[in-house]
This record gives structure tokens, sequence and C-alpha cells, in this order.
């Protein structure tokens, strides 16, 4: 490690100035950032903590009936209240890591990371999912943009991160045995509207929707409508825990064990 400076301020607007300061950078759960300057892979001269700020935790059900979770809740605060109003959700929640990544990781965190490999990238964006920052509301379609990459502007803060409840919805991963993140992931979510399908853990380019797989399930909800789908390889991560097109084909698969649970 090296010498930084570390705030922990209770405000949302007090976190935003804090963070207007040079090379200053935000820490939600540290799941990421901690190892990161460990390896110093990152050396921020400040550490501004969202740990602290009341407004940032919790779970609960806006007057539209989506689940609004705060940006700071940690994993282990979903998977326990938003068992009853979004269960897939929860679900996914509780399978994140280890008991340690769960009281400590939050839903903010792993959405400004945006790691290839997340969970929550792909519920967000199955869900058409609204993140809310101390600026402004991003989609979910717009929101995700690449490895580590997303539209938030340098001092952004998601405060909430708002869910439309599907109708039915499932999340299946194949999960790397070590780390326990998604060597492949698939959430299907089935709105009145029609089908969404997001996919982490496969592609070079972070998570996606497979819209294919989307049009036919939205006209016929049944693991039987992905028969005749494929997913190319090209694109996919190629690396040792799996190949490209080893990685092609749990999309497929795991879309259809995610419709049949649903």
């Amino acid at each position: 490690m090296y010498a930084f400076e570390f705030e922990r301020p209770d405000t949302v607007e007090a976190a935003v100035a804090a963070l207007k300061t040079e090379d200053a950078q935000a820490l939600g759960g540290g799941q990421t950032l901690i190892p990161s300057l460990k390896q110093r892979l990152a050396s921020p001269s400040r550490l501004v903590s969202l740990t602290a700020i009341p407004d940032l935790v919790g779970v609960c059900v806006a007057d539209d009936g989506a689940v609004c979770i705060g940006g700071a809740t940690p994993h282990v605060r979903v998977a326990a209240d938003a068992a009853g109003s979004y269960p897939a959700l929860a679900a996914l929640a509780a399978n994140i890591g280890d008991p340690a990544v769960r009281n400590r990781g939050t839903i903010g965190g792993s959405l400004a990371n945006n790691d290839p490999s997340a969970c929550y990238p792909a519920a967000a964006l199955a869900s058409g999912a609204t993140i809310v920052t101390n600026a402004r509301r991003i989609a979910a379609d717009a929101y995700f943009q690449g490895l580590f990459t997303t539209a938030l502007d340098e001092g952004e803060i998601i405060t909430e991160v708002r869910f439309p409840v599907p109708e039915a919805a499932h999340y299946q991963k194949f999960e790397q045995p070590a780390s326990r993140f998604a060597l492949t992931g698939v959430f299907v979510a089935k709105y009145g509207d029609g089908v969404r399908v997001a996919v982490t853990g496969a592609s070079e380019d972070g998570v996606f929707r497979w819209t294919e797989a989307e049009d036919a399930l939205s006209a016929d909800f049944s693991a039987e409508a992905l028969a005749e789908l494929s997913v190319p390889a090209d694109g996919m991560i190629n690396d040792l825990h799996g190949s490209g097109a080893y990685r092609a084909h749990l999309v497929k698969v795991l879309t259809g064990r995610a419709v049949a649970a649903c």
C-alpha cells in the first residue's frame, strides 16, 4: 500500500464535493479497488468512502412498483430485503462471492466498476433498470459501454438503482469455482411488452443483450423457442477457464435453463 487521504462523508453533497479534489476516487465496498491498491494498479491520493451515507443504503418499493436500491446497499441486504419484491434479483445477490464479499460489496460499486464477469450488470440490463446518480438518470441500455466502462462522468455517484419488476425472471450462473464470478451468466426477465435477456461473463465487450433470444421468447416463452438459435463464438472471451466457443454454448444452455426456471 501507500499513503493516501481518507474521507468518510455522511451526505451525498459532501461526497460529491470531496470527489472534486484532484486525484480523488470513490470507495464503495472496496472489493475491486482495495486489491487494486495493494497491487499498485491504482494510486489515488484520496479515497472517499460512500458507506457512511444513510441515504445510499436500503431497499424499498416505489409507488410505480419499481424496486429501488440505494447505491451503497451491500449484497447481503439486497438478498434479504428484495426477496419479497424481486425474488430473482435477491437470489442473484445471495450467490455473489462469499459471505465476506456479500457483506462488504455494494450494488453501486459493482455497477460503477462494470466488471465483465459481474452479476449485477446482467440484472440491471435485463430488467431495463435506471441508474440514478447525483446528477441524472441513466437507462441501463445507455449505461453499459464496454469492459469496465460506463456512462458515469468523473466524480458522479450512483445513488440508487431502480428495477422495474417483471412478470417472471430468473438468473442462471455458471461459476468460475475459485472466484465465484460468472464464467457465463444469463438473466431473463419477462415483461408484458416482451422479454429481455442479458448475458455477463462471456463477451469481450462486457454485458450484452441477446436480442435474437428476446425476439424468440417474446413470441413463445419456452426453452424450446431457442432450439434453432446459436450464439457466435466471435468476440467471446477465450481464456484458461473456457474457450469462446464454450462460452457461446453456455449462453444458449443457461438461457434455456433460466426460462425453464421462471
